[in-house]
């Protein structure tokens, strides 16, 4: 199997996977922005995101001879009555990664995929970050990696700020508009079928009360009138489930607990994120498929028919589910050579993930000068918290 072994190696990882996690929520904010339902959206990506394992395991997770001590893919696939224990490790992490992922499609809505990414990254790293170091063994410079930590965390508050600057904003601007104009139908700038993709261009500009309107009536998750208490509900859970998968990872390929038989080997990080896909991947059906028949927070009744024939924006969601699923295994591949706790740096995914929220979303445009002000605040200290987890990276020997 082909391993990352190079501190210089692993930070190319993150990088990468930096870039690909920061991306794919982008994608799938675009599709409920566009009135795709989460369901039919989530259902695609989670097909895609298993396939991204797969296509690892049996590539990087089959290079180069297989030894006892570090076994390729296919040969400890079928040891798995020998290795359990971390078998379940990655499963439960595949488990709180799959709620992290899910309740991020529904929090997008309410808060704005920015704010909404900050948070959860920040809580992961908080939480996450400090759970690796220990279990690492401390490879990771403390006073280095901490202050880090301590960056993300000052993160949260100010995203909690642009969070509410930007609301009050957004009230500011509907209070011009006469209560009718508020409800007024879109349905001259989509198609007759109601598909996802209106063909005629959007009219109002970015950041104006029209364009919030129209955003409102076109998308799939209805948010006006509804308390923004929800949507912080729903990301600081998503935080907390982000915050435990990596370790749990760290467990699965590294047992620091002990649980193996003396002389099984250890997962490897292929096998490990194999597994950890695959529960992902069937906790993601059971509950979207229950969704469609049952949905939440007034989304429209759905069923399995309607998903298969929904092919509006389908590329998208497949393409996403890709994005995230090598995304993930970059960052392990990467968290398996300098340490885990460094590789939560790919936390600092807000900034890609504003970067597309600005350019696609037109997210803050036209908002008050102290939304702007805390906005490049927190965009600075996730800059300074990624140089500093980096920075703290040490070797696994």
């Amino acid at each position: 199997m082909y391993v990352v072994e190079s501190k210089g190696g692993a930070i190319a990882c993150m990088l990468l996977a930096l870039f690909f996690l920061g991306t794919w929520p982008a994608v799938m904010t675009l599709l409920e922005r566009r009135g795709r339902l989460p369901q039919h959206t989530y259902l695609d990506y989670s097909i895609t995101n298993l396939l991204a394992a797969v296509i690892i395991a049996f590539t990087f997770g089959e290079i180069g001879k297989s030894t006892h001590e570090a076994p390729n893919f296919s040969t400890q696939l079928s040891q798995l009555s020998d290795n359990w224990p971390s078998v379940m490790f990655a499963m439960a992490g595949g488990v709180v990664l799959s709620l992290g992922n899910l309740s991020t499609q529904y929090a997008w809505a309410f808060v704005g995929l920015s704010v909404t990414e900050v948070i959860t990254a920040s809580i992961t790293v908080v939480i996450g970050t400090t759970l690796n170091y220990f279990l690492d063994d401390k490879i990771n410079n403390a006073k280095i990696l901490f202050p880090g930590v301590g960056c993300f965390l000052i993160a949260v508050c100010l995203a909690s700020a642009v969070h509410s600057s930007n609301a009050d904003d957004n009230r500011a601007k509907l209070s011009c508009l006469p209560s009718d104009d508020k409800h007024r139908s879109v349905a001259a700038d989509t198609t007759q079928s109601g598909e996802a993709f209106p063909v005629k261009e959007r009219k109002a500009k970015f950041g104006t009360a029209d364009f919030l309107v129209e955003l409102e009536n076109r998308r799939a998750i209805k948010v006006f009138g509804k308390s923004t208490l929800i949507g912080l509900a729903i990301t600081f859970f998503a935080g907390l489930c982000f915050s435990l998968f990596s370790p749990a990872f760290n467990l699965a390929s590294n047992d620091q607990w002990h649980t193996l038989k003396k002389g099984v080997p250890n997962l490897v990080v292929y096998t490990a994120f194999f597994w950890f896909s695959v529960s992902c991947f069937v906790l993601a059906i059971i509950l979207n498929v229950t969704f469609l028949y049952h949905p939440v927070l007034d989304l429209p009744r759905s069923s399995l028919k309607a998903y298969i024939n929904d092919w509006n924006g389908r590329g998208w969601a497949l393409l996403a589910g890709l994005l995230c699923g090598f995304g993930n295994g970059l960052q392990f591949m990467g968290g398996q050579a300098a340490g885990y706790a460094a590789a939560d740096a790919v936390q600092a995914l807000p900034l890609v993930s504003t970067f597309w929220g600005i350019l696609l979303f037109g997210e803050y445009r036209k908002s008050s000068r102290r939304t702007y002000v805390f906005l490049a605040s927190m965009l600075l200290m996730f800059i300074v918290a990624v140089a500093v987890l980096m920075a703290s990276a040490g070797h696994r020997k």
